[in-house]
């Protein structure tokens, strides 16, 4: 927690934003960040379509997702001797 509290001052002192400023802001990001991992978990788990994700992330967000999935899988299958 002391870190965070470290984090919250350099970003404040360094930005020249107030502490709460910095705080809705990491507010934002963080609520952004679970609804990126929401609608790209969905689309790699087959739930929603690629052209679902693409509306709901942009094209850029879904093909790193494939990029990463397929390196994730590729070193699964070397793992496992395939």
């Amino acid at each position: 927690m002391d870190k965070t509290f470290s984090y919250l001052e350099t970003l404040s002192r360094e930005t020249e934003k107030s502490e709460s400023e910095v705080m809705t802001l990491a507010f934002q990001k963080g609520v952004q960040q679970m609804w990126r991992e929401r609608i790209l978990g969905r689309y790699l788990r087959r739930e929603i379509t690629r052209d679902e994700a693409i509306e709901g992330m942009g094209v850029d967000w879904v093909e790193l997702a494939e990029r990463q999935h397929q390196a994730m899988m590729e070193d699964l299958e070397w793992a496992m001797g395939r």
